[in-house]
């Protein structure tokens, strides 16, 4: 090894030589096989510097640059993904250099992660370590990502979706909880709706509001892109009679804007009074996809509805309705000639002509 280590009392030092300029430091380790890494990484880093290569930054200095480049374009909620993985989530990657970021090295965070996360989020910490890594192959950093790592099997959980037969309950129970906050009342009602995110109701604005065609275009989503979508009409009963030229729909008393989770609590005291199941803001989007392909729209309308790139997305938000199955089942025994039977009853199914008030 072209480096020299040497110990100043406990600590191992290390010394070289780059361009006949010499550089001593402190590996700040006692244990000499990671002092050793550590010169190895200095030594690397110093050379590629002196030949003028496009320096390779460890992961944590990534990260860094990641969010200075994405912060003014990225939803704020991609952002604090990344921020939130650099701040608490590197278990030791983040003195590595990326192209040094080895399949055993993934794999060894992933199960310090997993020492205090569910499998889910370890693969959520996985996509977004390759999130950065593909970054830095496409602005030519890296060849190619440096390990190979599948993500977890998790079962997956139903989710719950707000049954349509207590919908109107449901929504006075919101509505009595929401106190003085007239925003809290829309933003439910405009992600029951129109399938909209909380961010998205949160900067939701009048002008985007066609009462000639009744449609709603978001102006400002995650993906950057939508199309104008239908508003129903019980919702436009609601939204008729609080229509203003423009502005924001949802504004708190004194003008300002509603933060991130401000319908939360409502929304959980409204599950509890009515016996719903953990119903959030973003089950209310589920319920929205979920309804509407129980209503016969294509997986494909829905995706475009809910603005997703991949239609895998879009159906991961759709839970399985049993009876529909048994109904499904009945029809195929009909046109095989077995004849109709009395069908076994999965679970009561509400009706869904039940339409929300206001």
């Amino acid at each position: 090894m072209s480096v020299a280590l040497f110990k100043v009392g406990q600590t191992w030092h290390y010394r070289f030589q780059v361009d006949g300029k010499r550089v001593q430091r402190s590996t700040r380790e006692t244990d000499r096989q990671r002092a050793t890494k550590v010169a190895e990484h200095a030594h690397r880093r110093a050379k590629l510097w002196a030949r003028g290569s496009k320096a390779i930054p460890t992961v944590r200095e990534l990260v860094s640059q990641w969010i200075a480049i994405h912060e003014a374009s990225a939803s704020a909620a991609h952002v604090k993904v990344v921020e939130t993985f650099g701040r608490l989530h590197l278990h030791g990657l983040g003195d590595v250099l990326i192209d040094e970021l080895t399949t055993e090295r993934i794999e060894e965070a992933r199960v310090k992660h997993l020492e205090t996360h569910a499998p889910v989020s370890a693969n959520q910490w996985l996509k977004v370590l390759r999130l950065l890594c593909n970054w830095a192959v496409r602005r030519g950093v890296i060849p190619a990502a440096p390990f190979h790592v599948r993500v977890l099997k998790v079962q997956k959980k139903p989710r719950a979706i707000l049954p349509v037969n207590l919908v109107q309950e449901w929504l006075v129970a919101v509505d009595a909880r929401a106190g003085d906050r007239d925003g809290v009342r829309m933003a439910v009602r405009l992600m029951l709706g129109l399938g909209l995110r909380e961010s998205e109701a949160i900067t939701a604005r009048w002008e985007w509001l066609d009462v000639e065609r009744w449609t709603y275009t978001p102006g400002l989503t995650k993906g950057r892109e939508a199309d104008p979508l239908p508003v129903p009409d019980w919702l436009r009963d609601y939204l008729m009679p609080r229509r203003k030229p423009h502005g924001y729909m949802l504004q708190k008393h004194d003008g300002s804007s509603y933060a991130a989770g401000f319908t939360r609590s409502t929304l959980l005291a409204a599950n509890q009074a009515v016996g719903a199941p953990h119903i959030t803001a973003h089950r209310l989007r589920g319920t929205f996809a979920t309804l509407l392909s129980r209503s016969g729209v294509p997986p494909q309308d829905i995706q475009r509805v809910l603005r997703h790139k991949n239609l895998a997305t879009t159906a991961a938000y759709l839970e399985v309705d049993m009876q529909t199955v048994v109904r499904g089942q009945a029809r195929i025994a009909e046109s095989i000639g077995f004849g109709l039977r009395d069908q076994p009853s999965v679970a009561p199914v509400a009706n869904s002509d039940a339409q929300p008030q206001q």
